[in-house]
């Protein structure tokens, strides 16, 4: 099983097209050791060919330009895309739906309830596409069985509720409901390896700190270093946990609960990391911190096969 970032960095990329930080101004004018990322997306594979896009991010045209597996040529108009599934109804993970309008069949979309509901009302990019190649709506029931997908034989997909923030859009931006944000445990059948993959993720709660500690891969929140950077900085006057993010740092925060999984010998590795973060830095001390940790930075390009 087969397993790429596609983009690493959190919604607005990185640099952000109009953030003058600190971050953004060093990588534009080269004067940071730092790397240029898009927007968070990943892609698993079985075989290499076919592939589940997990996330349609507003650079997925960049994305696929890059990885060559994701337009195998097969015929006159093709795609390694099978299906998209995502995990929540953000405009960084569902925008790219839009730039895949050209297909010749209904798009298999993977959804929960409460994410299909965005994506016809809020923001109705579903609705939108209905106009173009039309999409076909495969319900996450979050009951716990594995989703069934055709054409992705080999891959187990195992989607768990998460305790997050709804978009702005949303209907129930301020009554959340089960399944406006999930996170995947993606698993290898045949060699019993496993990925937890949550971008986007508040709180651990009780299942989600089992999946992880059962994982031989994490790829999860790595937005903020400080739940008051962007306050700081003078960008925004919410905190991380009001985005819905847990900051790394801190009593509690995401070094501390990778730290509490134990002697796991599991890759640990951050996503989703917003153009503040001074992670982005190769060389910042909280660069240095996440490496006295065993704990890994995303680029855009990385892959695993577990």
């Amino acid at each position: 099983m087969k397993i790429k970032v596609l983009g690493s960095a959190a919604g607005g990329g990185f640099p952000q097209w109009n953030c003058n930080c600190r971050n953004c101004d060093g990588v534009r004018r080269g004067t940071l050791k730092a790397t240029r990322r898009t927007q968070s997306s990943i892609a698993v594979s079985a075989n290499g060919e076919d592939w589940l896009l997990v996330n349609a991010s507003p650079d997925l045209l960049a994305q696929i330009a890059a990885h060559p597996e994701l337009q195998p040529a097969r015929r006159a108009r093709d795609s390694g895309i099978a299906a998209v599934l995502v995990i929540d109804a953000q405009i960084d993970h569902v925008t790219g739906l839009l730039m895949l309008r050209e297909r010749d069949t209904p798009l298999p979309l993977y959804a929960t309830d409460a994410v299909w509901q965005d994506l016809t009302s809020g923001f109705p990019v579903a609705t939108m596409l209905s106009h173009y190649c039309g999409v076909e709506h495969r319900r996450i029931a979050l009951d716990g069985a594995p989703l069934a997908m055709a054409g992705l034989e080999g891959v187990q997909i195992e989607a768990l509720p998460l305790s997050s923030k709804a978009p702005p859009y949303s209907p129930h931006r301020h009554a959340p409901e089960r399944g406006d944000n999930i996170g995947l445990v993606i698993t290898n059948p045949k060699t019993g390896k496993r990925a937890f993959y949550a971008p986007g993720l508040g709180e651990v709660e009780n299942h989600v700190l089992a999946a992880m500690r059962e994982a031989d891969l994490l790829l999860v929140d790595g937005t903020m270093w400080t739940g008051d950077e962007m306050i700081r900085l003078g960008l925004s006057k919410k905190t991380a946990a009001e985005m819905g993010h847990l900051p790394q740092s801190g009593e509690g925060g995401m070094i501390d609960v990778l730290a509490s999984l134990g002697a796991r010998d599991a890759r640990k590795v951050l996503i989703h990391i917003n153009n503040t973060n001074p992670i982005l830095v190769e060389d910042s001390p909280e660069r240095r911190v996440l490496g006295e940790h065993g704990i890994e930075v995303a680029s855009d390009g990385m892959s695993f096969e577990l």
